[in-house]
């Protein structure tokens, strides 16, 4: 028999968090691993318009890291060290900064502030990134409240955001499209 995928246990507002701890669909927690989930449906988008095999597979690699925090930050922290949770890594950081710098150096230096557009893939990217600061400013909110949130997730966030800014202005090399850039009225 094939799994239901409603269980109508959360029909009064409140879910479980791995671990079985009830609490409000509105707890912050929900909200900052619901927001992790967001990114990584960006994410699916934004590689849905993309047609460079490299930068599609570390989109992939991405995915994969985002769940890996979904779950560290659906866990109730009191029961985690019980379970078996994957890992987040310091190379996963390293990663990302390499990837940035290898795109860096076909990209013209930034001289302007740039604007969303020009591509759909270009715009996709942005809006991702956007998703992923506000993912990081969650995460610091908990942190900032008392709420543990492992560091590393902190740090590997705010270096997505990074790449996927530069993911925004490859994807417009890539795709021959002129950024727009900010000019400011005077």
């Amino acid at each position: 028999m094939a799994l239901k995928i409603y269980t109508r246990t959360g029909d009064k507002g409140k879910t479980s968090l791995i671990g079985g701890t009830k609490v409000p669909k509105s707890h912050i927690r929900i909200e900052s691993y619901g927001t992790v989930d967001e990114l990584n449906s960006y994410i699916g988008l934004l590689n849905d318009h993309l047609n460079d095999s490299h930068t599609k597979d570390v989109l992939k690699e991405v995915q994969d890291r985002l769940f890996t925090i979904g779950s560290s930050l659906a866990c109730d922290p009191e029961k985690e060290p019980l379970m078996k949770i994957p890992d987040l890594k310091e190379e996963d950081i390293t990663f990302l900064e390499k990837e940035i710098d290898k795109m860096n150096e076909v990209l013209p230096a930034m001289k302007y502030f740039i604007l969303p557009g020009g591509h759909v893939a270009v715009s996709t990217a942005h809006v991702t990134r956007c998703v992923c600061r506000r993912a990081e400013r969650i995460c610091v909110q908990m942190q900032e409240e008392g709420m543990f949130v492992e560091p590393i997730v902190i740090k590997y966030i705010n270096r997505l955001s990074d790449y996927l800014f530069v993911v925004a202005r490859y994807a417009a090399h890539l795709f021959k499209v002129e950024e727009v850039a900010w000019k400011p009225r005077v």
